[in-house]
């Protein structure tokens, strides 16, 4: 079915003459010049590039807000839109996989292609390592960097350096933007660093192994239940070691994400008679964090005093 869909987006391109590389993008701004018309995957790189463009560029959100983004694919329309861009923007080939297909099928020319990502080091998915980003290892590699608010700084570098190449006219205003969002990131990062600085254990429970840069970046253990795919259920005898372990560090709260079932951390809080707290991977806002008006300096805000829960 998925060929399917790839196929068919390639047949639209012929059959159009690949005519929408020379359409008119975007919208019009009061001085009648157009916008840059942006397309960006999931929440976070939608976040950050709002924050660089403010209302100088249109940006759309590629992947639905409450929609879990690990096994999400394009529809032909979204992948006609991503094409109908003059930019886009996503965190990582180690995330949105689908994106590879993509690039073979799309033209190109008239479009800039944003990595996010590119040039962090990615820590290997198995170990506590890390990997150069150019390795062809895809599977093996956390792509979770939007989390630290350290790194978060160099994906909006890299998006606003793109940003200013592509639309010189708002090079100054995107250079400013970008300044005023990355103080706000170093001040989320004095945060956790002053109040992780004062925690009385390190380590941390999570359903889905997300937390690996931040816990590095703070000096924190995170203790994963589960791999980097969150609908990936643990073997049995994991789930034994890890009852074990949690019970011996006297562990009082088990981690799950807003947007999966908790079932297998509520099956280990029981074992051990812990408490189940949502912290939040950023991959989507869910209705209620939208209806709180949350963004993604507010979220993590309430991912640290989640995490207090554990540290002290």
């Amino acid at each position: 079915m998925k060929r399917l869909i790839y196929l068919s987006l390639i047949l639209i391109f012929i059959l159009s003459g690949c005519s929408n590389s020379i359409q008119t993008k975007g919208e019009k701004t009061e001085e009648g010049t157009k916008k840059l018309q942006i397309v960006t995957t999931f929440y976070p790189m939608y976040f950050f590039t709002k924050k660089v463009v403010g209302d100088a560029a249109s940006v759309d959100l590629l992947i639905p807000n409450g929609v879990e983004p690990h096994e999400w694919e394009p529809s032909t329309k979204d992948m006609i839109n991503i094409q109908d861009s003059d930019m886009f923007i996503y965190n990582s080939r180690y995330f949105e996989t689908w994106t590879e297909k993509i690039f073979k099928s799309i033209n190109q020319k008239d479009m800039e292609i944003v990595e996010a990502s590119k040039g962090i080091k990615l820590m290997d998915a198995d170990a506590n390592t890390e990997e150069d980003h150019e390795s062809e290892n895809h599977s093996s590699k956390d792509p979770h960097v939007w989390l630290s608010p350290v790194l978060a700084q160099q994906e909006v570098d890299n998006i606003a350096r793109v940003l200013e190449q592509k639309d010189p006219k708002n090079k100054e205003l995107y250079e400013k933007n970008a300044e005023a969002f990355k103080v706000e990131l170093s001040e989320l990062d004095a945060l956790y660093k002053e109040t992780i600085n004062k925690a009385t254990t390190k380590e941390f429970v999570t359903q889905h192994a997300s937390f690996g840069y931040l816990a590095k970046q703070y000096g924190l253990i995170q203790i994963p239940i589960a791999g980097l795919s969150p609908e990936v259920e643990p073997p049995l005898g994991k789930l034994a070691e890890l009852t074990k372990l949690t019970q011996e560090k006297n562990i009082k709260v088990i981690y799950f994400e807003g947007m999966t079932s908790s079932k297998v951390a509520q099956t280990l809080a029981d074992e051990i008679g812990a408490k189940t707290e949502v912290l939040n991977p950023l991959e989507g806002l869910t209705k209620e964090e939208q209806n709180q008006g949350l963004d993604y300096i507010g979220v993590m805000k309430k991912n640290l005093e989640a995490l207090k829960k554990s540290i002290f």
